[in-house]
């Protein structure tokens, strides 16, 4: 080892060595990434490059010989035989081709095979090489080294090749270049150490050598080609590079199969399945792809991909052939299909689900109640359904907004599902309306408990005492097979039962009777045509004058909502006004007919009044006053034409807020007028609580005037009640001249009836209504004027 380095120190140019080290290096590197580039080729393109890097090995040995030999200082001129130069780099380029052919098999027990085989094609150039020296001077071998030294270049030969070949990444370039450095460098310098020229007078130097400064000329070019080379190689590999980091910046999966096996994925298909590629590299893809679903003629198939923490992934896969890495490869593109699969069942469960409260939808509960009927047929077991209704939710919905009732009726999903058991099912069929499928049960007792527990959740959950928003819940139950035996018909029944508890007080459940009359059903179907009356223009306003009980001048009229329903014909508002009221509808209805009457009265030449209803149920609306000022605003008319007729009724549910109401009309210049006072919750303290403009008093006093003087005496203390508070009072219901006669003579201000006007659609100033009531009032004064002879005589 002394002997190399103090060769190494005294008898070469330090300057040359490290060259001829740097491009042994260059060499080294080359021949590796020409040799990977060759082991990812296909065996056409494969031994093309085994060549290129067997002549780059053999170039890179041989030139770093010979700048090795251009350091090197004889001690007398040395020049070189020009055959035998040239026959080292073949004997070079032939020995690497040989080693590196053999060892591209890639067989562990070759490779000590190769690597001697390398030695001594680096030892037949290098041998070749010294006997290329022409000098006066004989070169003489100590045979031991030169033994050492081969034996030392095929031990690191070995070394570079199992290093190239078990190692992955950037270690197995670096430990093969580096061993393979030193297996040429160690030949080189300890064959050098080891010889000795003696110099020799006789022998003559031939002219056909070639001389340092041309073997350098040429050395650097074979040098500067080699160092091109590996430029090359590098740009090679970058450019792979490149189009690898191309592919992992796809949002797809890529897995490159070669023979059937994995021998690369991008990064997207490592992220996504949680496998190094280590762990998949030689895997067949069935062991991380099962397919679940492949469409005829197509190339598209749907697949789990397996990940590492045993997750199963839908995905997409397709196949398509390329050339990778110099063969013909697979590759599958795998598309993660979870988004879209997430997205697929979002859609579906919103397909047969409420969006507001989560319950299965109409669809969903049509096909359950299907389903339990099948079932309960097979096994001859009974099947309930509910139909549940929310009592005061279309008020409070009203009242309170969209958002509170969208928050109530999310309250009421979550106290039906604590209710029911798990193999029932709950569904929300639309607003407020709720339905149940209760299968395999006894019944009729398992509809009796879940009705009481339904019940019971909502007295204790909606306290309408103390929650102005609380709702509450009737039920109608059908059973199946007495109630029905197909789920159209079951569900119209327990539909039918809901409308009579409904119908009866509410808050209660009732269970379907075959002896329900019609009137239940008769009620329901008016309910639905209401809703639509006004759209289908089956709606008309009628007129009826009110005239002054004095003058018999007209001083206004009562707007009435009349309903010409298809195959009934004119319904009467006592029917259908109730009706209305409890499904809500009115709010509507009442709105419309507000906005006619007042378009309606601003046509009319004269400034007269004009009387509208209010149900109690509009005051529940916090718009109202609102309302009536835009429709004033709309029409054109003067807010002190309007008057607004309620019921006392209107101040019994929520009487603070019904007379904030009140006050803030007569705000806007609107008339309020009591209406059918003297019946149901007629309360004095309900004046005093409001200054109201007029009293209208109801009709069924007016109708028994005649021969009842009791009614008589309560119209009259009515009337006196009146004068004393300084409000007009006014009757309605007159029909006959008696009457007529009667309530004059209290002291009425103003008369309603059939015997002074009857509704007329199309309302004028007519002096029909005045010549009545004049030649009435001669009638009358002729007869007093009887009674007053009579009673003289």
């Amino acid at each position: 080892m002394f002997s190399v380095i103090a060769c190494i120190r005294d008898n070469h140019d330090w300057r040359l060595v490290i060259a001829a080290a740097i491009v042994c290096l260059v060499g080294s590197l080359t021949t590796m990434l020409l040799l990977f580039r060759a082991q990812e080729c296909d065996a056409g393109q494969r031994k093309l490059w085994i060549a290129t890097s067997a002549f780059a090995c053999g170039v890179g040995v041989w030139a770093t010989h010979f700048i090795a030999m251009l350091a090197y200082d004889g001690g007398m001129p040395i020049s070189y035989d020009l055959g035998l130069t040239f026959l080292s780099v073949f004997l070079s380029i032939f020995g690497a081709w040989v080693a590196i052919l053999i060892a591209s098999e890639g067989r562990s027990y070759s490779f000590a095979f190769v690597g001697v085989l390398m030695a001594l094609g680096i030892m037949a150039m290098h041998m070749t090489g010294m006997q290329a020296i022409e000098a006066q001077a004989i070169v003489v071998y100590d045979a031991f080294m030169s033994v050492v030294a081969f034996c030392s270049c095929a031990a690191l030969a070995t070394i570079a090749f199992l290093a190239f070949f078990k190692l992955k990444g950037m270690k197995r370039f670096a430990a093969s270049s580096g061993a393979f450095v030193l297996a040429i460098c160690m030949l080189h310098f300890i064959s050098m150490s080891s010889i000795a020229l003696v110099p020799d007078a006789t022998r003559e130097v031939p002219a056909m050598t070639l001389q340092p400064q041309v073997l350098a000329v040429i050395v650097m070019a074979v040098a500067t080609g080699l160092i091109l080379m590996a430029f090359g190689a590098v740009f090679l590999e970058s450019h792979l590079t490149d189009l690898h980091g191309l592919a992992n910046v796809s949002q797809e999966g890529l897995v490159i199969l070669r023979e059937g096996k994995i021998i690369d994925t991008n990064e997207r298909f490592l992220a996504l399945s949680g496998w190094k590629l280590s762990e998949l590299t030689g895997n067949i893809p069935s062991s991380v792809l099962a397919l679940i679903h492949a469409e005829r003629e197509s190339e598209h198939e749907e697949m789990l991909l397996i990940a590492k923490d045993e997750r199963e992934i839908p995905v997409e896969v397709v196949m398509r052939r390329i050339v990778y890495r110099g063969r013909h490869c697979d590759v599958l593109v795998v598309r993660d299909l979870t988004e879209r699969k997430r997205a697929e069942e979002m859609i579906e469960h919103l397909a047969h689900h409420d969006v507001l409260t989560d319950l299965p939808n109409r669809s969903l509960f049509d096909t359950r109640i299907r389903q339990a009927l099948q079932v309960a047929e097979c096994k001859r077991t009974q099947v309930a359904v509910f139909c549940i209704d929310l009592d005061r939710f279309k008020a409070v919905n009203d009242i309170f907004g969209h958002a509170e009732g969208d928050r109530i009726l999310r309250k009421v999903a979550t106290i039906l599902k604590r209710c029911v058991d798990k193999d029932d099912t709950i569904a929300r069929l639309g607003g407020d309306e709720f339905a149940i499928v209760q299968p395999s049960k006894q019944q009729p007792d398992a509809a009796h408990r879940l009705a009481r527990r339904i019940i019971d959740e909502f007295a204790a959950e909606m306290d309408t005492a103390r929650d102005p928003t609380a709702v509450g819940a009737s039920i109608g139950i059908a059973i199946y097979p007495a109630d029905g035996d197909s789920a159209e018909e079951l569900c119209n029944n327990a539909d039918t039962a809901l409308y009579r508890i409904k119908h009866a007080g509410r808050g209660a459940a009732c269970f379907f009777d075959a002896e329900m009359d019609e009137s239940v059903r008769a009620r329901r179907q008016i309910e639905h045509e209401l809703r639509h009356a006004i759209t289908r223009n089956q709606l008309h306003v009628s007129y009826q004058p009110i005239l002054d009980a004095r003058s018999g001048e007209i001083n206004g009229y009562e707007a009435l909502m009349r309903w010409n329903r298809p195959g009934h014909g004119m319904s009467e508002p006592d029917i259908f006004i109730p009706i209305a009221e409890e499904s809500g509808s009115i709010v509507q209805l009442g709105e419309w007919i507000l906005r006619e009457a007042c378009m309606e009265a601003a046509r009319w030449p004269q400034p007269l009044s004009i009387a509208v209803n209010v149900s109690p149920v509009q005051f529940l609306l916090p718009n109202l006053c609102q309302r009536v000022a835009e429709i004033l605003k709309e029409a054109d008319l003067a807010p002190e034409r309007l008057e607004l007729e309620i019921t006392e009724v209107a101040l019994i549910r929520d009487r603070n807020r019904v007379m904030n109401t009140l006050q803030r009309l007569r705000g806007l210049g609107v008339r309020i007028v009591m209406d059918d006072f003297g019946t149901g919750f007629s309360s004095l303290s309900n004046l005093r609580s409001f200054p109201f403009d007029k009293i209208k008093v109801d009709r069924s006093f007016t109708g028994i005037l005649e021969h009842d003087a009791g009614a008589r005496s309560i119209v009259r203390a009515i009337i006196g009640l009146g004068h004393s508070l300084g409000m007009p009072v006014v009757i309605e219901g007159v029909e006959t001249e008696m009457q007529r006669q009667i309530v004059v003579e209290e002291g009425c201000t103003q008369l309603q009836g059939l015997l002074l006007g009857k509704p007329d659609i199309e309302p004028s100033i007519k002096l029909a209504a005045r010549e009545n009531f004049l030649s009435a009032n001669t009638e009358a004064e002729v007869t007093q004027a009887k009674r007053d002879r009579a009673a003289a005589e």
